[in-house]
């Protein structure tokens, strides 16, 4: 502002009026200069300087000075002056020059060489740096030697007010609980102030709150926000914005100032109760409401927060006490009305409830303002609901023996309708529950009778699910479990427990025990099992003993006489086991015993255990092998026979079969073996036909270059020339000398082609529709052939076979006279 502006320069002229008169009043001259004292040279460490002429002589001194002081922010137009630097050497003759070194020497500070004046070229900041050390030297402006030792010297950058205060740690951000107490400590702040300290007030700062008045305060030194009213409450403005100022020059005019905001949040407290925005609430429940529904919800208002509105609910009186309970929703703080018990509505059509809804957490110092709680009425109406038949009881237990005859009465169920209407019921059973129909219901009485006979033994408890319906709405149906236990009879003999594998040594002792019997019996009777065992007289065993034991297990001892495995290997014990049942019950078991060679230690060596029955099984695993060989063998001739008759009936191609003949290679001289076998290729005869026309023209090329022809084998050139190209031309082809080509018919045959691949017609028809008797005419060579055309109807796979040998021989002495030419 103007105000400070003008201060600040008042105070300023002030300060170099007061700097200008301490200089006078120093030198007289106008300039700082030395004081003029004698000063020892000395060595470090108390010694006499080496450079001295003598050691005890002294030099005198001319020139020490204290620091000069400089003000900062000097914005005038000419440089600054500082001070002056004089020696007593310096007689004005201009013999003596002066020399500045050291901190902003020639670039801060300058210096007059003939006068020693010291200014500055530019404005200093103290708060940059607030002192510079340099260095002075005196020489003589002729041999530049130093008239006068260098000596140190300080120049002090003096402060001015020019930086304002500033909060490092703001915006701030405080807490403190509603309904304080005035003078409650809220936050403390902090500004800093860059100028020096210790010089002037600059830096004394003063604290004073521009905004947030009157509810708070600070402290004009210490910077601490405090509480001013006693009242602060969250509820109605949860928090306050400050603004808080502070100003150097302990606030006085012409001081810099700067400001930060505090905001301070109120905290709750529990200082209201809660209360219900309604006296009373009414709610309509269904009386088909299932128990533990939520069927009503309440809240209760609490304007505080946090633990401080935690709401609690509880039912005081009504006549729905027993019926309905209430809990505390933990999120929303609602009262959840849930129901306890069923409702009906014939029997009653409204409850009302008087609740009270209280604080969790009470705070005792607002305790004198009232109770912090409040209460409310709620009625809920029942609402009437068509409801299904309901069972005297949801589980019945009833009981039939298992001898009872079909049709025998079980028991009753009843159902009724709970509705003022009260609607005739219809019984069934669920179909899934008696999957078998054990059982029928009577539609109209709900008596249960037996449908079929039933066994203890196979379902000792049935299980069966009865559907009660309204005549009049079909829709409403109830269910009833029904559990019918099946009393056991004594309808099935004891057996043994167990299959008993049992050996005798050879060389046993007389009434040595064999084997201890036990029994099982699938009926239960209610006194409990009692068996009896003994041997049946039609089997009396002349060997063996048994003895009854009389806790339901029989001992069989040995007789004296010794057994003897080449006498009797296996011996067969009927046992006879009877209950104790009225009548009783019993059956005759075979037990087998082994007779075994057995070491000392009566343990067997030597068994052969149920000889007779591994006979048997024996012969049975083969009487089973040999029909499970007749049946592959027939299925292998169906396989056969059908596989002939197809052949018969599918045309014949020519690359997926091959005649038998034309792939057997016989030989009668020793050959290359493998190597010849794999060179012969049936394809070349095959495709005899349909390759010749395609090779023409090569077999041309092959005319100049082979042998004269003779009347002898002109017939055979052109076959030849051609399957010598194909060779030629096929990389994999073998050499020459081992092509194997057979059945060349060569031209004008009386025979003409015997090939099969022309007389595929013939096997399209299950007779022969070509005669072959002329084939008898040519010969013994021909002979098989002709049996084998002729008379199709035989064996195919017999002639084939007996005429490999004969086409063998043909073929061998074909192709001699092949490879001859």
């Amino acid at each position: 502002t103007v105000s400070q502006l003008v201060e600040f320069y008042f105070y300023f002229f002030i300060f170099i009026a007061l700097s200008v008169f301490t200089l006078q009043e120093r030198a007289g001259t106008g300039a700082m200069t030395l004081k003029s004292v004698l000063l020892r040279q000395l060595r470090p460490g108390g010694g006499a300087s080496a450079c001295s002429p003598a050691q005890h002589s002294r030099r005198r001194r001319s020139w020490v000075w204290n620091q000069f002081f400089v003000l900062e922010e000097f914005t005038g137009n000419d440089p600054l002056y500082v001070g002056k630097l004089h020696s007593d050497v310096d007689k004005g003759d201009g013999q003596v020059r002066y020399v500045l070194t050291g901190e902003g020497a020639a670039s801060i500070f300058s210096i007059d060489e003939s006068t020693g004046d010291i200014h500055a070229t530019r404005r200093l900041d103290r708060e940059q740096q607030a002192y510079y050390t340099l260095r002075a030297q005196a020489r003589n402006r002729d041999t530049n030697r130093l008239v006068e030792p260098e000596s140190q010297f300080i120049i002090k950058v003096q402060d001015v007010n020019d930086n304002e205060p500033k909060f490092l740690d703001g915006p701030y951000t405080a807490r403190v609980a509603e309904r304080s107490p005035v003078g409650t400590s809220v936050v403390t702040v902090v500004a800093t102030d860059a100028d020096d300290p210790t010089y002037g007030n600059s830096a004394r700062l003063m604290y004073s709150i521009l905004q947030g008045q009157p509810y708070f305060s600070v402290e004009p030194k210490t910077g601490v926000v405090r509480t001013a009213l006693p009242d602060l409450d969250r509820e109605v403005r949860d928090s306050h914005l400050l603004v808080v100022q502070a100003k150097d020059m302990i606030g006085q005019i012409g001081g810099l100032s700067g400001s930060t905001s505090v905001t301070v949040i109120l905290t709750d407290v529990n200082d209201n109760p809660p209360h219900f925005p309604r006296r009373s609430y009414q709610f309509s429940v269904r009386e088909s409401e299932l128990v533990s529904t939520v069927v009503a919800k309440i809240r209760a208002v609490d304007p505080d927060e946090g633990p401080n509105a935690e709401l609690d609910y509880r039912i005081l009186d009504g006549d729905g006490l027993g019926t309905f309970s209430i809990t505390t929703d933990s999120h929303t703080q609602e009262g959840l009305i849930t129901l306890h018990k069923n409702l009906d509505f014939e029997t009653k059509s409204s409850y009302m409830l008087r609740v009270e809804a209280s604080n969790l957490y009470v705070d005792a110092r607002f305790l004198s303002s009232g109770p912090f709680s409040d209460v409310a009425t709620v009625r809920l109406l029942v609402q009437n609901v068509d409801e299904p038949p309901v069972f005297h009881s949801s589980v019945s237990w009833m009981m039939v023996s298992e001898a009872a005859a079909v049709g025998t009465e079980v028991g009753s169920v009843l159902a009724r309708d709970p509705d003022a209407t009260n609607s005739p019921i219809r019984y069934s059973i669920d179909r899934q529950s008696n999957l078998e129909r054990y059982f029928h219901i009577d539609s109209g009485t709900g008596v249960i009778t037996t449908a079929q006979p039933l066994d203890r033994e196979t379902v000792a408890v049935h299980n069966i699910t009865v559907v009660a319906t309204e005549r009049l709405d079909p829709s409403l149906t109830g269910k009833a479990v029904v559990l019918i236990s099946v009393t056991d009879v004594n309808d099935n003999p004891p057996s043994l427990a167990i299959d008993y594998d049992t050996f005798v040594c050879e060389n046993s002792e007389p009434g040595q025990i064999v084997q201890t019997l036990s029994a099982v019996d699938r009926d239960e009777p209610e006194e409990g099992q009692h068996f009896l065992f003994s041997l049946s007289e039609a089997g009396q065993n002349l060997s063996f003993t048994l003895r009854d034991n009389k806790d339901n297990t029989a001992s069989i001892l040995t007789r004296p006489g010794g057994f003897l495995q080449r006498d009797q290997l296996l011996h067969l014990l009927p046992v006879v086991i009877s209950d104790s049942s009225r009548p009783p019950l019993s059956s005759t078991n075979t037990l087998s015993i082994t007779v075994c060679t057995c070491d000392a230690a009566g343990e067997p060596r030597s068994c052969r255990q149920g000889a007779p029955l591994l006979l048997l099984v024996s012969l049975q695993s083969a009487v089973t092998a040999a029909v499970l060989t007749c049946i592959l063998t027939l299925l292998g001739v169906v396989v056969v026979t059908a596989a002939i008759r197809r052949r018969r009936r599918d045309p014949l191609t020519v690359v997926a079969e091959r005649c038998v003949q034309e792939n057997i290679v016989c030989y009668d001289d020793e050959g290359g073996g493998e190597e010849d076998t794999e060179a012969f290729d049936m394809l070349a005869l095959r495709h005899l036909n349909t390759t010749g026309q395609s090779h023409q023209t090569q077999a041309r090329t092959l005319t100049s270059t082979s042998e004269p022809t003779s009347e002898g084998n002109w017939l055979f050139l052109p076959f030849i020339r051609e399957r010598l190209q194909q060779a030629d031309l096929d990389s994999a082809a073998p050499p020459f000398d081992s092509l194997q080509t057979y059945a060349f018919e060569g031209s004008g045959s009386s025979a003409a082609s015997l090939s099969s691949l022309n007389s595929l017609d013939s096997f399209n028809s299950q007779e022969c529709q070509q005669n072959y008797d002329l084939l008898k005419e040519w010969g013994p060579r021909f002979r098989k052939l002709a049996d084998l055309y002729g008379h199709r109807q035989t064996s195919l796979l017999k002639h084939v076979f007996l005429s490999l040998h004969d086409c063998c021989h043909h073929f061998h002495s074909e192709s001699k006279n092949f490879m001859n030419i």
